[in-house]
């Protein structure tokens, strides 16, 4: 097979998508869910079309912020493990270099080489590169799924307001009276097209992925919706 069609190949897997399609994929639904929870349960507590839209845009705010800080810790923290984890093979690799090479040995052995096979490839890997060789093959570490703190902080930040937007389109339905049933409407819609676009994106089934965002993100504005109308009839 020529170079050119192998990389082209290569290219048709997701694994690389791994790290910004799971925060904007998280970034999207919680916009949505969370936004229109809160301006739905505000509706439902009867309250004026301004202070709806205040605090949705406040919950905008605040959620993307705490979603850009949070993603950016979370996958820093996992940025940390993996740098422990290469300063530990360089330390072990300085200190015993023998075993090291009879582990990987191991490795190629229990994935079906023989062990004679196993220590050519070994003796191989080792001369071309030792550490990323075990960082790789003992570790699973990939340049290709490496944690990208940045990356996802944005991806988060900006899918997150992506989604949280969408709610206040619910406002220009003039046909349904009632700001919650609008809203929520409008939601649905948004999640159902997110949830495609993310189970097309990442190669999965596109009927489950689409019904497991829209089915969540509905739970939330239900119990959230529930909680406004009894906050409104306690006189809270």
């Amino acid at each position: 097979m020529p170079l050119n069609e192998t990389m082209r190949r290569n290219q048709e897997h997701r694994a690389h998508r791994a790290g910004w399609l799971r925060a904007a994929v998280l970034g999207v639904n919680d916009g949505l869910v969370s936004t229109a929870s809160l301006m739905v349960g505000v509706s439902a507590a009867m309250q004026s079309d301004s202070v709806i839209l205040t605090t949705g845009l406040a919950g905008i705010a605040a959620g993307a912020l705490s979603m850009a800080v949070g993603e950016y810790v979370s996958v820093r923290s996992q940025v940390d493990i993996e740098e422990s984890d290469r300063a530990l093979e360089e330390d072990q690799h300085a200190t015993n270099p023998e075993g090291e090479f009879l582990e990987l040995v191991q490795i190629y052995m229990a994935r079906g080489l023989t062990e004679d096979l196993a220590k050519q490839v070994a003796e191989q890997m080792h001369a071309h590169n030792a550490i990323e060789t075990h960082l790789r093959d003992e570790l699973g570490q990939f340049e290709h799924t490496m944690a990208r703190p940045l990356q996802a902080s944005v991806a988060s930040a900006l899918s997150f307001t992506s989604g949280g937007l969408i709610p206040f389109l619910g406002f220009y339905l003039p046909i349904i009276s009632s700001n919650s049933i609008r809203i929520t409407a409008v939601t649905i819609v948004g999640l159902a097209i997110a949830g495609f676009i993310s189970a097309k994106t990442a190669g999965t089934n596109l009927l489950k992925g689409t019904a497991r965002v829209v089915g969540g993100g509905m739970i939330g504005m239900i119990i959230t919706g529930a909680i406004g109308a009894f906050a409104h009839s306690a006189g809270l």
